[in-house]
């Protein structure tokens, strides 16, 4: 089978059967830092009343919510995994924004929307787990607007000691461990540490956005360079 084929269907599998349990995981895992590196993300995004927003890899809708709160109008989430996309939608109905979201099932590595749509389009940790970075990056850029933010946040990859160490110790040994404890799923939550090894870190990944024709491309490390933040800006001629 093609690797990367193999990847996405393994990956796919991994999310439709952590969909549940997702959200207090996330909160567990990362200490719910995650929730402060999105308000984070939030301020240097800046978003404007108006502003139309494409949240690419969803899953629970979280940061697909915070966006169409800033902007006020229809906001579209894109996940492949329907569960995921069940579990957000049933959270968008509770905070009775269903006529300002749209959670779209589908791919982000050939995404169903035309040419310079968005003021922003946005990945929250996705990008470590699409069969190709630079595909998507590519299309994010494609449909964002002349002048308009392809934005990313992600785990990263802290490069100081003792930090550095106590932390990979965490991630790839304790993690698969609570995962297998509390939501008895142990080989899925084996796969972040392995998803991590491969991608890149910080400046790597800056590389990648500007190498995709993104511009002004800006570089944040969150939490001692657990996560970063990537932002990127499509030209104003739409090069």
């Amino acid at each position: 089978m093609d690797r990367k084929l193999e990847t996405k269907e393994h990956v796919h599998a991994v999310f439709e059967s952590i969909a549940p349990k997702y959200d207090m995981m996330n909160d567990i895992l990362s200490f719910r830092r995650h929730k402060a590196w999105r308000k984070f993300t939030m301020r240097k995004m800046d978003i404007k009343p108006g502003q139309k927003a494409l949240d690419l890899c969803c899953g629970t809708a979280d940061w697909t919510i915070a966006l169409a709160r800033a902007s006020g109008v229809e906001t579209v989430g894109l996940d492949f995994s329907r569960s995921m996309l069940d579990v957000g939608q049933a959270k968008v109905d509770k905070v009775g924004l269903s006529d300002r979201i749209r959670l779209v099932e589908g791919n982000a590595m050939s995404l169903p929307f035309p040419d310079n749509a968005f003021d922003y389009v946005t990945i929250g940790f996705g990008l470590r787990n699409v069969p190709d970075i630079d595909q998507v990056l590519r299309e994010m850029r494609r449909v964002a607007k002349p002048g308009g933010k392809v934005v990313c946040l992600e785990l990263s990859k802290p490069d100081w000691q003792p930090f550095k160490g106590i932390y990979y110790f965490y991630f790839e040994k304790l993690l698969p461990l609570l995962g297998k404890w509390l939501v008895k799923r142990y080989d899925q939550y084996r796969w972040l540490p392995e998803s991590l090894a491969q991608f890149p870190d910080l400046q790597e990944l800056a590389e990648r956005f500007r190498a995709a024709g993104l511009r002004n491309v800006r570089a944040y490390p969150l939490t001692g360079g657990v996560a970063a933040l990537h932002i990127g800006t499509k030209g104003t001629d739409g090069a």
